[in-house]
């Protein structure tokens, strides 16, 4: 109800629905992509509260070990994109108190050691490599709103300043840049790459899921159709009252 108010209450007044005149219901492109912006991030800020709210009953409503999600990914692969905005991000909305995430930006990038540091070779090309380094620097560096940031970037084309100036305002840009052109982004790659590397059984996709720290391609199928009831039929304890819902389901990877 929060989202379609805004919705309402952000539409330009000179857009007008089921209108003749092309004249009167016609937006510029800046208008249009001016209004998409504002309702992303509009919308972002609702999530961005419902997660709030959720952490502060996490200790409340935890009466059992949170089901321990792992997502191997790489930052440009669509598939993996599709899967944290759509499935896993939303997922987190609602049942974070009953649930761990781990997130290592890794993928199927390749890793090299010059003597002097280590050179990274990642699948979809150097942005792709500068994009895990942002979120792995990122979740090294702070634990508030790390993932809605990581998912701010990954829901589009290249906003990845303005998500950290929003979600991340006591993070400064010079600070992330620092850990990602320096020696500390550099070995925090490493250590993606050596997480990443020590998988059993390795992975030959991305996105590669983990629950509970095991991998099988029945685990797999059911985070990418049904990811709510999963953690919910995993979850021990006091089942939250959001279980029984049901995901959506897609299918997309981008293989080794």
């Amino acid at each position: 109800q929060q989202v379609k108010r805004i919705l309402w209450s952000n539409i330009p007044p000179n857009l007008s629905f089921g209108s003749s005149s092309e004249k009167d219901s016609a937006l510029t492109h800046s208008e249009v992509c001016s209004f998409s912006a504002q309702l992303f991030i509009h919308f972002v800020q609702v999530l961005q509260q419902c997660l709030e709210a959720n952490f502060t009953r996490a200790l409340a409503r935890r009466t059992a070990e949170p089901v321990k999600i792992g997502l191997y990914y790489e930052s440009l692969c669509p598939g993996c994109r599709n899967f944290i905005t759509s499935m896993l991000y939303p997922t987190s909305v609602l049942l974070g108190d009953i649930m761990d995430l781990t997130l290592v930006p890794y993928g199927n990038a390749q890793e090299t050691f010059d003597g002097e540091k280590y050179i990274f070779k990642c699948q979809h090309g150097e942005g792709e490599c500068m994009g895990n380094m942002i979120e792995a620097c990122l979740l090294n560096l702070t634990d508030s709103n790390a993932f809605l940031t990581i998912f701010c970037m990954e829901s589009s084309g290249d906003p990845v300043k303005a998500c950290v100036e929003l979600f991340l305002p006591n993070l400064s840009w010079k600070q992330l840049m620092t850990c990602v052109n320096g020696d500390s982004g550099n070995q925090i790659m490493h250590q993606t790459a050596l997480k990443t590397q020590a998988l059993k059984p390795p992975h030959d996709y991305v996105p590669w899921i983990t629950i509970n720290g095991d991998h099988t391609e029945e685990l797999q199928d059911k985070a990418f159709s049904a990811l709510v009831p999963l953690v919910c039929d995993l979850y021990k304890g006091e089942k939250p009252a959001i279980c029984g819902g049901s995901g959506r389901h897609f299918k997309s990877y981008c293989q080794k």
